[in-house]
């Protein structure tokens, strides 16, 4: 219980940290474009910085967290060192975007997207990149760090689900755009309480928080029979490549909710494709398991 009420003050520390801080980022943002540097940063809203401001919380007090929890090492979190790390990430990429790219494929053919005249290179890159980063981070804190924390005082169901929870919440957990038009101290404040407004959408909690709390769920699993991470980051990329790359290729004629929402991450049809990808994954744990007895 301790290791859960120390969590949850990591949490308060960086959601308190980030609706203070958002405002002063958004502001030095602006000063420096109307400056002639970093021009770019003028394209972007408030929501943007607030998120920002988020994740550098999430940073700044990520040492004094571990320090708290005697956190020394891997070992600490359940993790092991993965000598095939390389295969796993290939497998866990496979696993993943396969079934994506294929659900593509079938949308299209029904109608629900058409494919893209033109597609801007730097785009697919920038997915790319994003692809191969963001699940280092992440992965690290959700599958690393948190579901880590939480097995130290919780069945590993229990903390499956909790750490599936939060990063579904974490993820779904965000306020419509332009929501703040006029920024001040507050601004933060006031982002973070619109951030439930899905919440009272029972098709979007359907569509989406659903789907998110699925692959949570799916990269725990991953997690927890391979003791390391390589198998979750591989997985992570490729839902983030597959979805992110084909909304770059192929455009979106309908939302139809629940069913198929903005991406192909969102909807009951991608919550199925992810029930794919999970029995992929058993099969290859199976068959990973057989050959190492």
């Amino acid at each position: 219980m301790k290791d859960a009420a120390r969590l949850l003050g990591y949490f308060a520390a960086t959601i308190l940290f980030g609706t203070v801080a958002a405002p002063i980022l958004f502001w030095s943002a602006r000063w420096l474009a109307a400056h002639g540097i970093f021009t770019g940063l003028a394209q972007f809203g408030f929501e943007a910085f607030f998120h920002r401001a988020l994740m550098l919380g999430a940073l700044l007090f990520l040492w004094p967290f571990l320090r708290a929890l005697r956190i020394k090492g891997p070992r600490d979190l359940g993790l092991a060192r993965n000598r095939r790390w390389g295969r796993d990430v290939a497998i866990g990429f496979l696993i993943s975007a396969i079934p994506v790219l294929g659900c593509g494929v079938f949308l299209v053919a029904l109608g629900n997207y058409t494919m893209r005249t033109h597609v801007a290179g730097h785009a697919v890159a920038a997915v790319a990149l994003t692809a191969a980063v963001v699940p280092f981070i992440e992965e690290t804190l959700f599958r690393g760090l948190f579901l880590g924390v939480l097995l130290r005082s919780n069945r590993p169901l229990t903390a499956v689900l909790l750490s599936s929870g939060i990063f579904s919440i974490v993820h779904f957990l965000k306020a419509p755009d332009q929501t703040t038009t006029s920024v001040g101290w507050t601004s933060g404040f006031i982002s973070l309480a619109h951030s439930f407004d899905q919440f009272t959408e029972p098709m979007l909690v359907l569509a989406g928080f659903t789907t998110l709390f699925l692959i949570g769920v799916i990269l725990a699993h991953a997690r927890l029979h391979t003791r390391s991470l390589w198998l979750p980051i591989g997985l992570h990329a490729g839902w983030i490549f597959a979805s992110g790359a084909f909304n770059k290729i192929a455009h979106r004629e309908i939302v139809a909710l629940p069913w198929l929402g903005k991406s192909l991450l969102i909807g009951i049809v991608p919550l199925c494709v992810c029930l794919i990808s999970w029995v992929l994954l058993r099969e290859w744990l199976k068959y990973v398991g057989r050959r190492e007895t």
